[in-house]
């Protein structure tokens, strides 16, 4: 039987991960009491059980028991049970905004902010982080995406690390992405805007990639650019980091940065240690067709 404990912070999407763990097979249950752990475990280990594959959801909700899980994961791992944890992470601005969205109360807030109970979550729930085998920074993923990393590790068996890499170009004039890790400015290359018939077209275009990469000087900042980045990437997955975005601006987002991103991104997807993805924030704002 495969067992997995699926936990994490309030407003990271548990609820909607367990929706997609009973679409690849799994019997799910949610919100368990932790005293029952083991006698769950028990009943669907059972030879003529027809439970293969297992989900049990644990989390703030359990209350003051939460602090018996230690004991009880100790105790089945005693016992040879075999078990996985995927914790689901987000950004506290991002839960802030999702709770505020919801119009919910964060379960351990009371009177307080929501931002009082977050912290208060983290707390108490940083050794369940601690020992998960997967987690899932929410922050930035869209459903599908998150259904593919749930699929990536329960349903196609790949090895899995728990740093996820989003390549972000954007625009300098409307402001430095506020979750960005990493920054680097192209604006030192040569405008694709001042060029007749270039203009409207964006680095998704190959007449403005032609125009970019036709200089020396944007394949050595790639080069340099990649070297770093498969240093620094190890390095984060080690000190757990699990989210990392890193953002290439330009003037106006739609030219140098969008092309010079898309290269990073072609010259990172061969590497398997970790997921990744690209997002274009401003390629559209100010859009203009002749």
């Amino acid at each position: 039987m495969k067992f997995v404990i699926l936990t994490g912070m309030s407003g990271a999407g548990k609820s909607t991960a367990l929706k997609m763990m009973e679409d690849i097979g799994f019997y799910c249950v949610d919100n368990l009491p932790i005293a029952l752990i083991e006698k769950f475990v028990e009943l669907a280990d059972l030879r003529d059980s027809e439970l293969q594959k297992v989900a049990v959801g644990i989390d703030i909700r359990s209350g003051q028991a939460l602090d018996e899980v230690n004991e009880v994961l100790d105790q089945l791992k005693s016992e040879g049970k075999n078990f996985e944890i995927l914790f689901l992470d987000a950004e506290d601005s991002v839960l802030v905004k999702r709770y505020k969205e919801t119009r919910r109360n964060h379960p351990l807030a009371g009177g307080e902010r929501v931002d009082k109970g977050i912290l208060l979550e983290r707390e108490k729930l940083a050794f369940l982080k601690k020992r998960a085998d997967y987690i899932i920074d929410t922050s930035q993923l869209l459903t599908r995406e998150l259904k593919a990393e749930i699929s990536k590790i329960f349903e196609q068996n790949q090895d899995y690390k728990n740093l996820f890499v989003t390549i972000l170009s954007f625009g300098f004039k409307y402001g430095i992405p506020a979750d960005s890790d990493l920054v680097f400015d192209v604006r030192f290359l040569p405008n694709p805007y001042y060029v007749e018939g270039l203009r409207y077209k964006n680095g998704n275009d190959k007449e403005i990639q032609d125009y970019v990469l036709q200089f020396d000087e944007a394949h050595d900042f790639l080069d340099k650019l990649e070297d770093m980045v498969n240093f620094l990437i190890p390095n984060y997955i080690i000190e757990g980091k699990n989210q990392l975005v890193i953002s290439v601006g330009c003037t106006g987002g739609k030219h140098r940065s969008v092309t010079l991103a898309n290269e990073l991104y072609k010259r990172l997807e061969k590497n398997k240690e970790y997921g990744l993805k690209i997002e274009h924030r401003d390629i559209d704002k100010d859009a203009k067709r002749k």
